[in-house]
């Protein structure tokens, strides 16, 4: 463990690293993998365990910490809600959820937006409105509407966005599976092309695969993607929840290639890390589909989400962190690309959505991780041999310099 900048306050705990470890492990389910580190405080880009260590965060909680640990804006913003109401359901109308709906239909572009919870509610959201829309307003015939999906994607832990999911373990032990699903290579448009029927309603798609391994497709697939769906009257729908809000140096990743999709699916940073928050936004055309009754959510919407949304889509504004993240990127990129280690095979990302791969040799990217938390740095494997870098937007240049030196270390 780090033994630099110790919190001597936190040492006054009589519960301990592993007291903690051996605690979850009992009466916990084994369906996660963590590094052993007990984390009890953030704030910014750092972290400090129970025994008073203190970490770079790198992982960001999978892109939910875009505005850092506990920013004292958001903070503000749920503190004084909480004080008023937090839950009237959708039962009732509330005095924030308007004002949220409005902001975030003028970052995306898009008319209308359904609040959910977390991101694999939002993506179930948008598969029930592309179908309704498929049937209702393309015409397909009932129980035939089909969505092209990519290999080696992730949109969720659920019965149905499993069902699509071309990685064995997420789908071992959890059939039957929901159907109407065809997949296609991703980056390959003339495969999605050919996958192309009467009865398609929808291509999903992630602009950046995170979960499979911060996969950028060719220059040019998301703008050609959304000429083929327009051609073919297909929606096009992006999956933003890992790479929106800022996370590769734009709002939106597909904002790169000046698409206009007919969908964006939102969650992680729209909370900054307070409140598990989530959206669909899309066309009116899509949304008025649904009427009362077809869908809903006892906390989604609801007023203390809707206030710290708020507070967190005015910290990425306010605090410029598309422009950062997008400055920072480029240049930490750039100095891991420099690196002479003989186990990197491939940097790659856009903004601070970066993955190291390694080469297969170098015995897998979780003992770098290992390696990474004894330097005071967190960060996780994705797939087998992938680092994942992601920090908080917020992070400054010289804190990236402090990373820069403990990676090097490590993989040199």
């Amino acid at each position: 463990m780090v033994t630099t900048n110790i919190r001597l306050d936190r040492l006054n705990s009589s519960f301990l690293t592993q007291d903690y470890i051996d605690l979850e492990s009992q009466y916990g389910a084994n369906n996660y993998h963590p590094l052993d580190v007990v984390i009890t405080e953030g704030k910014g880009v750092w972290v400090w365990d129970v025994e008073g260590n203190k970490y770079l965060d790198f992982l960001s909680a999978y892109s939910a910490l875009n505005q850092g640990h506990c920013h004292p804006k958001i903070l503000a913003a749920m503190v004084e809600q909480a004080q008023k109401i937090t839950l009237t359901s959708r039962a009732f109308r509330n005095d924030q959820l308007g004002r949220f709906y409005q902001k975030l239909s003028e970052i995306s572009g898009l008319e209308k937006v359904l609040p959910m919870n977390s991101g694999a509610e939002a993506v179930e959201t948008a598969l029930k409105a592309v179908r309704k829309w498929a049937y209702q307003v393309k015409g397909v015939p009932e129980k035939q509407a089909e969505i092209i999906v990519c290999e080696n994607n992730f949109a969720g832990r659920t019965i149905s966005l499993v069902s699509f999911s071309t990685e064995d373990q997420y789908q071992d032990g959890f059939a039957p599976f929901t159907p109407g699903f065809k997949v296609v290579p991703f980056g390959d448009a003339e495969a999605l092309e050919n996958a192309i029927t009467p009865n398609t309603a929808a291509f999903l798609v992630e602009p950046i695969q995170g979960e499979g391994g911060i996969i950028v497709p060719p220059a040019g697939y998301l703008k050609e993607a959304e000429e083929i769906c327009k051609r073919n009257r297909v929606l096009l729908v992006f999956d933003e929840i890992q790479t929106g809000l800022g996370r590769t140096g734009k709002m939106f990743a597909h904002q790169y290639e000046d698409v206009k999709p007919d969908g964006i699916t939102i969650g992680k940073a729209l909370s900054g890390g307070f409140y598990p928050i989530s959206a669909f936004l899309s066309t009116a055309e899509v949304m008025n589909v649904f009427n009362p009754g077809d869908h809903g959510s006892t906390f989604g919407g609801n007023p203390l989400a809707a206030a710290i949304g708020n507070a967190a889509l005015d910290v990425i504004i306010d605090e410029n962190l598309c422009e950062r993240a997008a400055i920072n990127g480029d240049d930490f990129m750039s100095k891991l690309r420099s690196l002479s280690s003989p186990h990197i095979k491939e940097v790659r990302g856009k903004g601070l959505l970066i993955g190291v791969e390694l080469h297969s040799s170098s015995g897998g990217a979780r003992r770098f991780c290992k390696a990474l938390a004894k330097e005071g740095l967190l960060a996780k494997e994705t797939r087998d041999h992938v680092i994942r870098f992601a920090p908080p937007l917020v992070i400054s240049p010289e804190e990236i310099d402090w990373a820069m030196t403990k990676i090097a270390k490590v993989l040199m």
